[in-house]
């Protein structure tokens, strides 16, 4: 069985690594890792929840510490979401610990100064989302000719939100004799093309189905009126264990089922575009540590979120496209932990439904709703908690107790 020591030649980075307990590597660590480290250029493609940070971080970290360090970026990871930039320095600096090496997240949503100080620093690793790194670009505030590594990290959710063309000019502001590595859940049209273009002769690594789930996750379906979506939520969050993420299609509508979920005594909180920075860490960090519940998303947290050990998904609504519900239930049954992903859907979402279905090239268990199921009615509205008080602590957790030899994201 392959480990990480075989692996890795940094003792610092072996250290590391065993502080944290992690032994093993999952599948596509152990297949893309020779390569990246080796200077090949690498397309992986692996199902959500199977140790994609890990595969790209563990590489610059080798390969970035063997030598004398820089005071210029010499790697740039480039992912879709804040969150997802954030979580991935946060790993990023723990494996890097006592290496000397130092990233910085470029995103969005929080001051810009923080950031270019830390890179005026020397920080070797720049973590960004394309919309902020682009404008830094614009006005000349970041050079990123002496990156040696770049990572698109979630490629496909980039290119399906529209970033192409920044993540072309960023690409075009690196140097050409650059390493490429090319991490993504699924890989289309689009993105074949932009590996095509920008990347050489590159190593292939395919781990899993790109069009499904993992097996460890069950799927269901519940056909439900719209007045009685939360009556079967509710039903749901009483009769089974653990820590949910529902989503929901519209920012209002997730700030409004999370009120509904509070005011029925299920300590909710919501996140989606319209939350700041500031609110969207605190929603993640409370959810994490257990105390919420529930956690009420729209798409942004499709991607955005890595959370460990969700127990149940919720598509309150369905997503806007099939592969969208991919990403989702992705959020659960990560690192081979079982999961649960429920769906609802309206007797005029049938179509939407088998159109998953054919996605998925598999069929979701029908499930009969439960009896008894109450109609909404309207009744007054808890304000979403958002961050617990100062110092203050939950009576108990929600979360089961971690595992802890997973090095999976």
């Amino acid at each position: 069985m392959t480990t990480f020591v075989d692996l890795l030649a940094s003792p610092i980075l072996r250290r590391n690594l065993a502080s944290a307990q992690f032994t093993t590597p999952t599948a596509i660590q152990a297949q893309s890792i020779p390569a990246a480290i080796a200077g090949r250029d690498v397309v992986a493609t692996a199902q959500t929840g199977t140790g994609k940070t890990l595969a790209f971080a563990l590489p610059i970290i080798e390969t970035l510490s063997q030598g004398p360090l820089a005071s210029k970026p010499q790697a740039l990871v480039l992912t879709p979401t804040r969150e997802l930039a954030i979580q991935i320095f946060e790993a990023f600096s723990a494996m890097a610990k006592g290496t000397g090496l130092h990233a910085v997240p470029v995103v969005g949503g929080v001051g810009e100064n923080p950031q270019l100080q830390a890179i005026r620093r020397g920080a070797q690793v720049l973590i960004a989302t394309p919309g902020r790194l682009v404008d830094f670009l614009k006005r000349k505030l970041v050079s990123l000719d002496t990156v040696k590594i770049m990572v698109l990290d979630e490629a496909d959710r980039m290119l399906d939100m529209g970033f192409l063309p920044d993540v072309e000019r960023i690409i075009r502001a690196t140097p050409a004799n650059r390493q490429t590595l090319f991490f993504s859940a699924t890989f289309d049209p689009t993105a074949a093309a932009l590996v095509e273009k920008h990347m050489k002769d590159p190593e292939r690594v395919a781990v899993g189905s790109t069009t499904r789930p993992a097996d460890s996750i069950e799927m269901h379906v519940y056909q439900v009126e719209h007045d009685r979506k939360l009556s079967l939520l509710q039903h749901l969050l009483k009769t089974q264990q653990g820590s949910s993420l529902v989503f929901a299609r519209t920012k209002h509508g997730a700030d409004k089922l999370a009120k509904k979920l509070n005011t029925a005594g299920f300590r909710s909180t919501a996140i989606h575009g319209n939350r700041s920075q500031n609110q969207r860490n605190a929603a993640l960090k409370g959810f994490q540590d257990g105390h919420f519940r529930v956690l009420v998303a729209t798409d942004v947290a499709s991607r955005g979120i890595h959370v460990d050990d969700i127990a149940h998904v919720v598509n309150y609504d369905l997503p806007q496209a099939p592969e969208d519900f991919i990403h989702r239930v992705g959020r659960t049954g990560r690192a081979g932990a079982a999961g649960v992903a429920s769906t609802f859907a309206t007797s005029a979402e049938s179509r939407d439904v088998r159109a998953i279905e054919r996605v998925l090239k598999t069929s979701l268990k029908r499930c009969e709703l439960p009896e008894g199921l109450g109609r909404e009615t309207a009744s007054a509205a808890a304000p979403v908690i958002v961050m617990p008080s100062r110092g203050a602590k939950p009576a108990f957790s929600f979360k089961p107790r971690r595992r802890r030899f997973s090095s999976a994201r």
